[in-house]
């Protein structure tokens, strides 16, 4: 079980107060956790959550930076498939959540988040303090990339709102949700508990299936053709629909691509998986498309965008089935949606759902041979910390330890490992912010413990991404919540190295100078020591290649004693190349 801070009970009382009801409300729906960072705007609650409901479902995970609290709550729910909540301190707090919110807007994922403001009432707010933390339209901070916010001007209008607002972000496609608590609102008596209503009647719908007229389209292309290509993009974690979409690619001989951008859905070793996955498109993977007859994107990241690369502007012949309900979601604010892509067949509804409609009804094609390809040797060199020596030593304990991948850095090669279970890898944060990395992994490690799957948690993260969501690992120490961490340490923004050297390049001016503005060194950062001062098993910096794989049986051996283990890896800077489809000094990407 999850550590938890046991209150002492409070004197037995008639008196019944706003957030009383709202914290009640709370617990009707099931939330296992709210991650928040403490503020006097929402103390009302607080008091609620502690002294009411006896700091028990929800149960109140305390961080450091409201960041580290929103990124858990998506971690937590991209694994669990379990929505859970956050609080966030007035405007201030919002405003430091901002770019966790966003990344769990591209990600698709639910969060249920509760802010507070001072009170609206101008006579109720204290002098100076409360000012400063009432906002006119505090949800606008955060309205173009949340499904929905409110800020209710009752009890009833909080509970609600708060129905309301968890319907619509576990309604697909899913994301995150703001509701605001006015703080007299919250403080203020009530004459007993207002009750929640029913919550099975206001459970999130069932998507729709898609039409009889776009699935009779689709199986008529695919089945004219004879060579298929399938683009497996946000999809189903669970086994079920994981075997479906194998034996609908198998049974209609498809090319399959995947990418890291993504949780793993489809096994990267299967003959039919065309190139080994990057955030990126693989050069064969980019060919299977331009030799295709018919291309079916399921729910993929930016589906014109695959074309754009495939093409380069280019005209192409291939036949389009485009599954998604992402529309839904797109707004004027954010550029998320990609660039659009015409299709000959447009399926609205979930993807996992055409996989089992398709699957009906496709006819079985003969056997082909497809092109093998292999894993990435193991390194030659064993005095060298690179990321392909991390995944050479990983790589025999994938399956012994059932390693649980949570997150990989940018210059990972999907040729180091492969993925043949849904629970192997889980997918970027979304929104490519930095910083999200250490939040993400210890959410997605509690929902792993919570699962009692005994998959060992392994988070893979980029210095830069680290220093910035750091106290994450405190978080993870103060309720028991065991992970590895490996820190990626190559002392820089080193994406931007690149974009500066693409740059100097371009401009005939002194590449020499890449370095100047991105290198985190000169003081090295002790990561280990950092680790150590928040109560975890901090190992290095590790510098030396045969230091490695005892660093790495350290931390597994912790983990699995229950403690939170960060290793400071220093590997080399640099990138494999075509890791994610391209050059290393082509790259195009704008995450450090």
């Amino acid at each position: 079980m999850t550590q938890r801070e046991i209150p002492v009970p409070s004197q037995p009382s008639n008196d019944a107060w706003g957030s009383d009801s709202i914290a009640q409300c709370l617990r009707s729906l099931g939330l296992p956790y709210l991650a928040l960072n403490p503020g006097a705007s929402y103390r009302g609650l607080h008091d609620s959550l502690v002294n009411y409901l006896g700091n028990e479902n929800p149960q109140i995970l305390l961080c450091l930076h409201e960041e580290v609290a929103i990124s858990l709550a998506q971690g937590y729910a991209k694994i669990s498939g379990h929505m859970m909540g956050a609080v966030v301190h007035s405007n201030v707090g919002l405003m430091h959540a901002t770019m966790a919110i966003f990344n769990a807007w591209c990600d698709r994922t639910p969060i249920l988040i509760l802010g507070a403001t001072g009170p609206w009432d101008a006579a109720k707010r204290r002098p100076w303090i409360d000012w400063i933390h009432t906002s006119a339209d505090q949800g606008a901070l955060v309205r173009d990339y949340t499904k929905w916010d409110n800020q209710p001007g009752s009890i009833p209008a909080a509970i609600e709102a708060i129905l309301r607002g968890q319907q619509i972000a576990q309604t697909s496609p899913q994301g995150p949700v703001y509701i605001n608590l006015d703080a007299a609102l919250q403080e203020s008596k009530t004459e007993g508990l207002i009750k929640t209503p029913a919550i099975t009647r206001h459970a999130p719908p069932i998507a729709p299936p898609p039409g009889a007229q776009e699935v009779k389209a689709a199986l008529a292309l695919i089945d004219a053709a004879h060579n298929v290509v399938f683009l497996f993009g946000r999809m189903s974690r669970h086994e079920k629909e994981w075997l479906e979409r194998v034996a609908l690619a198998e049974r209609v001989q498809a090319h399959v691509i995947t990418d890291l951008k993504n949780p793993a859905v489809f096994p990267t070793g299967h003959p039919q998986h065309v190139a080994h996955p990057g955030y990126f498109m693989h050069p064969q993977a980019l060919e299977a498309i331009r030799q295709a007859q018919v291309v079916v994107l399921f729910d993929w990241v930016d589906a014109g965008g695959a074309f754009k690369q495939a093409f380069q502007g280019q005209a192409h012949q291939a036949q389009v089935i485009h599954i998604s309900l992402d529309q839904h979601n797109h707004r004027g604010w954010s550029m998320d949606s990609g660039s659009l892509l015409g299709a000959d067949v447009y399926m609205l509804c979930e993807p996992d759902q055409a996989v089992k409609v398709l699957l009906q009804g496709v006819k079985a094609k003969e056997p082909q041979v497809f092109a093998p390809k292999a894993l990435l040797p193991n390194s030659q060199s064993d005095d060298v910390v690179s990321l392909r020596a991390i995944a050479d030593l990983l790589r025999p304990l994938q399956s012994l330890e059932r390693l649980s991948f949570i997150r990989l850095p940018l210059g990972w090669n999907g040729a180091y490992l492969e993925w043949s279970s849904p629970t192997d890898y889980w997918g970027s944060e979304g929104g490519g912010g930095i910083g999200a990395g250490p939040g993400n992994t210890v959410g997605a490690a509690l929902a792993l413990k919570d699962g009692g799957s005994g998959h060992l948690p392994v988070a893979l993260l980029g210095d830069g991404d680290f220093l910035m969501g750091n106290t994450a690992v405190w978080t993870a120490v103060r309720y028991g919540i065991p992970v590895l961490m490996i820190i990626c340490n190559n002392h820089s923004f080193f994406n931007d190295e690149l974009h500066q050297e693409r740059v100097a390049l371009e401009r005939g001016r002194a590449v020499e100078n890449k370095w100047i503005g991105q290198r985190i060194s000169e003081p090295n950062i002790d990561i280990a020591q950092m680790a150590r001062s928040m109560g975890a098993l901090g190992i290095g910096p590790v510098t030396r290649g045969q230091d490695l794989k005892a660093a790495i049986a350290q931390g597994i051996k912790a983990v699995r004693a229950g403690q939170v283990c960060v290793i400071d890896a220093c590997v080399l800077a640099g990138y494999d190349a075509n890791m994610s489809g391209q050059s290393a000094n082509n790259s195009n990407v704008h995450k450090r």
